[in-house]
């Protein structure tokens, strides 16, 4: 967050183009940090057949923020500061997240071994030998009062050299964790096993169909609608709402399949079963009919509710997939919540940035209908992914490995 408060104020004094592109991208990596860490924290405190809820409060935040950000900056940009009064806006928040985050937030990674608890030291065999000897001996009742003290004290004083022993023994005699170094690169090779890659495709394609739509949403309600900045990011509100009701179904209907999956398997999990709301009423239905109810709504000059309407069905259909595909990869991946989940952003990040600079030429070239028949059929490629995983993705991760 620091990064991202540092680059915000630089771009607020810039005077330079090409600097404030630069500066944006130093921004954007230091914003990166909030979807990878998040995700590794839900890994963290929740088990699995409660991490699909989490996934959705989390990603509700996650997806609200990008539609919340155009209305607070439809009003700033009406300032005197105007484009500048956005990124003053963008340092205070910075700082405001860092100090809860460094003051408030406790830290969910811990090293397991650390943690676990001593048994006890075991008693040395010569008690046990002659604990076994008396057992076959038949000895007066004083003398065997005599051995059960003789017992007990050789026992505890056994056990003292033992434990005097274990201070006394050298650090490197017990095995050792050994620290791992950090490397920026090893996140991103795990692209390389399939079910991966094909999960982090899916949910980019619904990713970056969202942020598409997003991008031409100012032109053409400005265009057709005489909206201004500020109407325009009341708009976005739709969107929020799609989010928030995604988030609240998504999650609680993902652990229930898998819970329900479980019980028929007779207590074995298969996280493919997080799938199932994700592949049929999300790609199939809710971002297709979202994104074409927006396109030839607007194309066709219908009343502004019914592209709005469209925009909120397309984001619902969107935390739907991406709340069960980032739960499907952290519980296949256990242990590596924040690495896969950075690795899958870099596929979103790269669909939604091709996707976001093509949306506009493309509505010139052919139309918002057709742009939105376009970004449909892109959405049934991503469900043939999910189809693929679905069933195929159990062999996928034990082929890797997993």
């Amino acid at each position: 967050m620091l990064i991202f408060a540092a680059a915000s104020i630089g771009c607020a004094f810039i005077n330079n183009i090409w600097g404030l592109v630069v500066l944006r991208c130093v921004q954007s990596c230091g914003a990166s940090c909030g979807q990878s860490v998040g995700a590794g924290v839900v890994a963290d405190c929740y088990p699995i057949e409660k991490r699909g809820a989490a996934f959705g409060k989390y990603f509700f935040g996650v997806f609200f923020g990008p539609l919340l950000g155009p209305i607070i900056g439809g009003f700033l940009i009406m300032s005197a500061l105007t484009w500048r009064a956005t990124f003053w806006f963008c340092f205070a928040f910075a700082l405001f997240i860092f100090s809860l985050v460094f003051f408030f937030f406790p830290e969910t990674y811990r090293i397991n071994s650390k943690f676990d608890l001593e048994l006890p030291v075991s008693q040395p065999s010569n008690v046990s030998a002659l604990s076994s000897s008396t057992d076959s001996m038949t000895i007066p009742q004083d003398t065997d009062d005599k051995a059960g003290s003789g017992l007990n004290k050789t026992g505890i004083e056994g056990s003292t050299v033992v434990q005097n022993e274990k201070k006394n023994a050298p650090e490197t005699s017990g095995p050792k964790e050994a620290k791992k170094s950090i490397n920026p690169i090893a996140p991103f090779l795990l692209l390389r096993h399939p079910f991966i890659l094909i999960a982090s495709l899916a949910s980019g394609i619904a990713f970056g169909s969202m942020f598409a739509v997003e991008t031409i949403t100012p032109d053409l309600y400005e265009a057709h609608y005489g909206f201004t900045s500020w109407k325009t990011g009341l708009s976005y509100l739709s969107g929020g709402i799609g989010n928030l009701l995604g988030a609240i179904v998504s999650g609680n209907t993902s652990d229930r399949l898998l819970l329900r999956a479980r019980e028929r398997r007779g207590g074995k999990e298969v996280v493919e079963d997080r799938l199932t709301v994700t592949l049929w009423p999300a790609f199939f239905f809710f971002m297709p009919f979202g994104i074409l109810l927006y396109g030839w709504t607007i194309e066709r000059g219908f009343v502004v509710w019914a592209p709005i309407v469209g925009f909120g069905c397309l984001n619902f259909g969107m935390n739907l997939i991406m709340t069960s595909t980032s739960a499907y990869l952290v519980d296949g991946l256990s242990g590596q919540g924040a690495s896969v989940t950075a690795a899958a952003n870099l596929v979103r990040m790269v669909i939604a940035c091709v996707l976001t600079i093509a949306a506009n030429p493309m509505v010139t070239s052919i139309g918002p209908g057709y742009t939105s028949v376009f970004l449909a059929c892109f959405c049934f490629v991503g469900a043939l992914l999910l189809l693929l995983l679905k069933f195929q993705g159990e062999k996928m991760r034990h082929w890797s490995g997993y």
